[in-house]
């Protein structure tokens, strides 16, 4: 009789053998030219999965990450969940992306499976402390941003410095910063934008289609009131995962 923690060895050890198999599979599809797909540039020379990720290729400007392996694996995620993504982001080197709804885990999910399988190279803000420990090095390499939040009042401004040293740097934020209903978002994303001269990229997760989608592109005028009514005006429409807290 096969016992608990061996059975879960096993099945562990088979998706591992599957997994294997499948992008082997994949690698030798994407070095295998095929002219009805047309030139992919960075990905190759087709994609790895025609419906889901067909219109989503980077502009040169943004930074990338990753390889085929990388790509291969949130592709496969994206494929399993049966999602897929829509839009195009905009030929900028430094680029704040707002996502929202934010209901519940899966919008996390959702996001490293995106930038996984697009190679976009992003950051994503931290506490300080989160990543003196074993793991920093892994967070880092996964686009932790560490930050000082014993000064929130100094936070976007921790935020433009990191952004006016880099030549490209794409910054994520959710703007409701919390997974409950708000009535009024945070303006921190909106605050470094302006600050570190970049737009802000509209995103989304349509629970009800299944589609990571990249909307409008906003430029910060300064007009922080009227500009914000309209940011959250955009995703009103857009069903989440718990609707109830959106």
């Amino acid at each position: 009789m096969i016992r608990r923690g061996m059975r879960s060895d096993v099945l562990f050890l088979l998706g591992i053998f599957f997994l294997f198999v499948f992008l082997r599979r994949e690698r030798k599809k994407l070095a295998s030219p095929s002219p009805s797909m047309g030139e992919w540039g960075w990905l190759g020379p087709e994609p790895f999965f025609d419906t889901p990720f067909a219109d989503t290729v980077l502009p040169p400007s943004l930074p990338r990450r990753g390889n085929w392996l990388t790509r291969a694996f949130g592709r496969s995620m994206y494929r399993v969940l049966g999602w897929r993504i829509e839009g195009q982001l905009p030929d900028e080197p430094k680029l704040v992306i707002i996502g929202a709804p934010h209901t519940s885990h899966w919008d996390a999910i959702l996001a490293v499976g995106f930038f996984l399988a697009t190679g976009l190279d992003c950051r994503w803000m931290v506490k300080r402390e989160a990543c003196d420990h074993a793991l920093g090095g892994l967070m880092r390499w996964l686009g932790a941003l560490p930050v000082n939040r014993q000064s929130p009042g100094d936070l976007a401004q921790q935020v433009v410095d990191e952004m006016n040293r880099s030549e490209k740097f794409v910054l994520v934020l959710t703007p409701e910063g919390t997974r409950k209903k708000v009535e009024r978002w945070k303006t921190g994303f909106y605050r470094i934008a302006l600050g570190a001269g970049t737009p802000v990229t509209l995103a989304y997760a349509d629970f009800e289609r299944k589609v990571a989608g990249i909307g409008p592109t906003v430029w910060p005028s300064g007009d922080m009131e009227a500009q914000m009514e309209e940011i959250q005006a955009y995703y009103r429409g857009i069903p989440a995962r718990n609707p109830e807290w959106f």
